[in-house]
Order: structure tokens, then C-alpha cells, then sequence
């Protein structure tokens, strides 16, 4: 079993959260610790460990990340003006709690990133 989280927690609403969307597969929350003006949490409800956890079972809940984001985007008015979405593997690339998700980020102009 995987280990419990902040996020568990949060999905089964044990823990108050801005949550903005549910369903069986994904939750979505605004984050507590903003590093844009709109920082938005979109989580996993199973608990994923990290990226490399990830198995051909989880490809729904991995595609559900992603429409989830663009219609939060959509329904908070930025989607036009553009948003990033971050994930993070391990410590040395930021992740902080080890339950997989994704950070929608919008509000201002985020600059350039290039990898």
C-alpha cells in the first residue's frame, strides 16, 4: 500500500481544501503556498508514489490531468491569456509530496522555460 499524504487526505476531504473538481480519478484544489496568482493542484486520487510509479493502469487518471486542467482553465478565465502545467519526479526536481500531480500555474505572464 502506498504511503499516506497530505493529498490522500485532502481527497477523501479529512482535511479542508478550495477543492474544485472530484471525480473517481482526480481531485483538483488551489494550492495553499501560491507561486503564481492562480496555483492550482490537480492530483491523482490513487496514490501514485512519483512519474516513475506509473503504469499502463494509470494511463485514465494520467489523461484526466490534463482535461481537468484545460477546463479549470477554461471555467477561471485564463485559458486564453495561457497557463503552464508542471509535474515534478523526485526531490532533486522540486516534488515535494510524493503523491503524483500537476500544477496548473496561470494569472500573469510566467516567462520563458526552456529544457
Amino acid at each position: 500500500m502506498a504511503e499516506e499524504t497530505l493529498f490522500s487526505k485532502i481527497i477523501r476531504r479529512e482535511i479542508p481544501a478550495d477543492i474544485l473538481y472530484q471525480d473517481n480519478l482526480v481531485t483538483a484544489f488551489r494550492d495553499i503556498k501560491p507561486k503564481a496568482p492562480i496555483h492550482i493542484l490537480i492530483v491523482t486520487n490513487l496514490p501514485i508514489h512519483t512519474i516513475n510509479d506509473v503504469t499502463a493502469e494509470h494511463e485514465a487518471a494520467l489523461g484526466r490531468l490534463f482535461t481537468v486542467a484545460a477546463k479549470i482553465a477554461c471555467q477561471e478565465g485564463f485559458s486564453e491569456e495561457g497557463y503552464r502545467l508542471i509535474v515534478n519526479c523526485n526531490r532533486h526536481a522540486g516534488q515535494e509530496v510524493f503523491h503524483l500531480h500537476m500544477h496548473l500555474l496561470g494569472g500573469k505572464p510566467l516567462g520563458q522555460f526552456f529544457c
